[in-house]
């Protein structure tokens, strides 16, 4: 069989795939590498992986490629590797995926190369096909593709409504970007409305299919998180906070970064829509106060019974 048939069988697989020779050179780059990561084969042949062109980070936020590299220790030590990081889209936000990668060898033995594959690991896919119903309904904020402050107060409504009838508490995160005001002077009001998509995107692409995000106003963003206690919606805030922080949006020979200050809370029995966001936005307020690019998380959590569903996953 010819190399076509081969290229064309590797751009014909759902995961991403490209190849490395021995001095981590990218000869090979699927179809699916492209969708995933936005970026073309003729952007990246040619380029060394080291080069930091997907800028892999860890759950930590520790950058991969120029320490650390999954595909670089397998081109060492031949043992195959896999790997949950995040790479950076083309477009600036941070994508989960999980990462495969296998050493390449000749027929006697000797290391030729690499091979990486990796796939979306988002629940991108469900929230998407629920964007498209709730646009219909005009819930979905028109810039970011999140839910709209009319959208947020109806869910927030509806969830105080299910705490007190059925017991089933949830978290709410009030996300705000540190100083973008200073993105608007700086660059422009089109370069802000990238960045307010950046990290629209950044967030949704790391949330869970059940739970929701939502624009709130200005560069301020509203979260509701379902089936965790104190300790989870805290890491789950600081992860979002971490990916935000490593998100970088390409602005001709500028990389625009930002950074978000997170507070949250649990919802309580005698709430009501007023009185979380009061809460919230008090515990945001602390964070800036705090320096920012932080996450101020109230530790009181309802007694109440658990909801009647559980997810495995981790958040």
């Amino acid at each position: 069989m010819k190399d076509g048939f081969f290229k064309e069988l590797l751009d014909n697989l759902y995961d991403g795939v490209y190849f490395v020779d021995k001095k981590r050179i990218i000869p090979f780059w699927n179809k699916a590498a492209e969708k995933i990561t936005g970026y073309t084969s003729e952007e990246v042949l040619g380029k060394g992986c080291f080069d930091n062109i997907l800028v892999h980070v860890d759950e930590n936020g520790k950058a991969l490629c120029k320490s650390g590299c999954p595909l670089r220790a397998t081109m060492k030590d031949g043992s195959s590797r896999e790997a949950s990081v995040y790479l950076r889209h083309k477009d600036g936000y941070r994508l989960p995926v999980i990462m495969k990668v296998n050493s390449i060898h000749d027929s006697r033995g000797t290391v030729r190369g690499g091979i990486q594959s990796f796939n979306d690991n988002s629940s991108v896919l469900a929230v998407k096909e629920r964007a498209a119903d709730l646009e219909k309904m005009a819930l979905i904020d028109a810039l970011t593709g999140v839910g709209n402050r009319r959208y947020a107060d109806m869910s927030l409504q509806n969830n105080l409504a299910e705490l007190k009838r059925y017991g089933w508490t949830f978290g709410v995160l009030f996300a705000d970007i540190d100083h973008f005001k200073t993105v608007n002077d700086t660059y422009g009001h089109e370069a802000g409305d990238e960045v307010l998509k950046m990290v629209a995107q950044t967030i949704l692409s790391n949330m869970r299919s059940f739970d929701f995000i939502f624009r709130w106003g200005g560069e301020e963003f509203l979260l509701i998180i379902t089936n965790v206690d104190s300790e989870k919606l805290y890491h789950f805030a600081d992860r979002l906070r971490m990916l935000v922080q490593n998100a970088a949006l390409p602005l001709e020979s500028n990389l625009v970064r930002v950074t978000i200050s997170i507070g949250g809370t649990f919802a309580r029995p005698d709430d009501r829509e007023k009185s979380v966001m009061r809460r919230i936005d008090q515990l945001m307020y602390r964070c800036k106060h705090a320096g920012r690019n932080k996450c101020c998380v109230d530790t009181f959590q309802s007694e109440l019974p658990k909801p009647v569903y559980q997810d495995k996953s981790k958040v």
